[in-house]
């Protein structure tokens, strides 16, 4: 079974995904069937909830960033998305997110 890609735009700041490339700005074009686009729009809504976590969190003073499992769960979906667009992206894309090193952080030194 061969699923039909698209090309979609993505803006990586706000999580946005569209079919076209002038309707609003974006950073990365992949090709992505239906099912990996619902994937990776089911970590961007992810992140969207732990950002509201964190909202909340920096009103709490004593709690510091690197203690703070929201922060590690929004850092693990941007690892995810980044990951996604590595894999689905063309190849500028790929170029730019391997310049980020951020696939590489499996085991941070």
């Amino acid at each position: 079974m061969n699923e039909e890609r698209n090309d979609y735009y993505i803006e990586i700041a706000t999580g946005e995904i569209s079919r076209s490339s002038t309707d609003s700005p974006w950073n990365f074009k992949i090709s992505a069937t239906d099912e990996e686009i619902t994937q990776l729009r089911e970590i961007f809504d992810s992140n969207h909830s732990v950002d509201w976590q964190n909202f909340y969190r920096a009103h709490v003073p004593y709690l510091q960033y690197h203690y703070d499992r929201q922060n590690d769960a929004y850092d693990e979906n941007m690892r995810q998305a980044y990951g996604m667009i590595h894999q689905l992206g063309d190849g500028e894309a790929k170029k730019f997110i391997e310049g980020m090193g951020i696939l590489n952080e499996e085991n941070p030194q």
